[in-house]
């Protein structure tokens, strides 16, 4: 009988782990090197396994679950804001990649000189940020890590302000006005007052309102409205969901469609007009009146609401954008006295603090608080 010992049958790494001969390991030892002390190896990049590996197909799928945790919104803002910032490095002769710490403060001053908004600093700067992590090199926008950055972006932060200009809250009677002066086809004014109502008495955002489906909507059996399930939004990106509420209107229903304000009988008139049974609820109409498949444009939203108040009347056009239909709602929920926690449950708003900047009364209630002082 020959050796019946093993030690032929198995062999020993350098940490004296016993593996299998023949069995295919990937190396191990002085290359792979803790991330910083106290941490484990970073081991195989993600993007780096061969399709021959195993592990190939459940690398990729990690891949996507990490594009998922961005929105599409987002990928593009920050691809966008670091092609800006590659140009400029460009042209002032510098590297945008990796960036040194010297050339963000330059880029920062640089843009607070051209008069850009803090908030569009902030985010660039998280752009930045990004891509350096997303090549495996330190970021050089940490405040952390550098004083004198730190102090660079504080005294722009001071010397700029970092109040934010929300725009305008589209009022009830500009409300009426803009449903009562809609023109254009059937069609299209069909579609744009239930877009404008909707959007109005939702709280919603433009990418909710270009993101429902029919198949979103939940009709009332009383009739008494609609419950609109939104599976994602710009503060739920995990998918949750949350679900708005779109109430009939107080109007008699003897009101003609072209007058009326009631959200639900203007959304059930463009659905029934369009022939919507499935799909996007809120769609393109091209200039033969002709419903098209794919989805409103989020960036369509504001477009069709200014088109709106311009043939309202309202001239300062730049005050209003897509933004306005959910300060609308906000501000006119609150001079109606709803209470700050619910309309937070219709718009969705984790905090009052971000719920108040969508409420443009904050004059009217410092003036209310002044005259009750009996002076």
């Amino acid at each position: 009988m020959g050796d019946l010992s093993t030690a032929a049958l198995v062999r020993t790494d350098v940490t004296g782990m016993i593996y299998p001969e023949g069995e295919v390991l990937r190396p191990q030892g002085a290359e792979i090197q803790p991330v910083a002390p106290g941490l484990p190896a970073a081991g195989i990049p993600l993007d780096q396994f061969r399709p021959d590996d195993p592990l190939f197909d459940t690398a990729q799928e990690a891949l996507g679950y990490k594009e998922a945790a961005r929105s599409p919104a987002t990928n593009r803002a920050y691809a966008s804001d670091f092609r800006l910032f590659a140009a400029w490095c460009g042209q002032a002769g510098l590297v945008s990649l990796p960036a040194t710490i010297s050339t963000i403060g330059l880029y920062m001053t640089d843009l607070a000189t051209g008069g850009a908004k803090v908030s569009t600093m902030s985010r660039k700067l998280a752009a930045i940020s990004f891509r350096h992590k997303e090549g495996k090199l330190p970021s050089p926008c940490s405040m952390k890590a550098d004083r004198e950055l730190a102090q660079v972006y504080a005294g722009i932060r001071k010397t700029a302000g970092t109040k934010q200009e929300g725009k305008a809250a589209v009022t009830l009677k500009l409300i009426r006005r803009m449903v009562d002066i809609v023109e254009g086809g059937p069609l299209t004014a069909s579609r744009d007052r239930a877009l404008i109502l909707i959007g109005f008495a939702g709280g919603l955002r433009r990418s909710e309102l270009a993101g429902i489906r029919f198949e979103h909507l939940q009709w009332h059996s009383s009739g008494s409205g609609i419950t609109i399930t939104l599976p994602r939004s710009k503060t739920d990106q995990e998918g949750k969901g949350r679900e708005v509420e779109i109430v009939r209107g107080s109007q008699p229903e003897s009101t003609p469609l072209a007058e009326c304000t009631c959200p639900v009988r203007a959304l059930d008139q463009w659905l029934r007009q369009a022939g919507i049974e499935s799909g996007p609820v809120f769609r393109k109409v091209n200039r033969g009146e002709n419903v098209q498949k794919d989805p409103l444009n989020p960036a369509s939203v504001a477009w069709i609401l200014k088109r709106a108040l311009g043939r309202a009347g309202v001239r300062d056009l730049d005050r209003y954008g897509a933004h306005s239909l959910r300060a609308g709602f906000a501000t006119t929920a609150f001079d109606n006295g709803v209470p700050e926690f619910k309309i937070r449950q219709q718009t969705g708003h984790k905090t009052s603090r971000m719920l108040e900047k969508y409420i443009r009364s904050e004059q009217k209630a410092r003036r209310e608080a002044a005259s009750s002082l009996g002076l």
